[in-house]
């Protein structure tokens, strides 16, 4: 029995939207794949890098690591 059949999130995969982008799409991605809003996602991303840490350094990484949806 495949993982599919007990974490339904696990089927859509993490890609970044071809719509909906502002920058490169990471945040509306990440938003689709764990079912939240894009607005939620995006603020999220805003509020943390208030606090020191990678958090660019993250999304460059995603940006380039996310394939784009087709």
């Amino acid at each position: 029995m495949s993982t599919s059949s007990y974490y339904p999130e696990a089927r859509g995969g993490l890609v970044r939207p071809t719509g909906n982008r502002m920058i490169a799409g990471v945040c509306a991605g990440l938003a689709r794949r764990f079912g939240m809003k894009t607005r939620t996602v995006r603020l999220l991303f805003l509020l943390s890098c208030l606090l020191p840490g990678p958090q660019i350094l993250v999304y460059l990484a995603l940006w380039i690591i996310m394939p784009t949806e087709d």
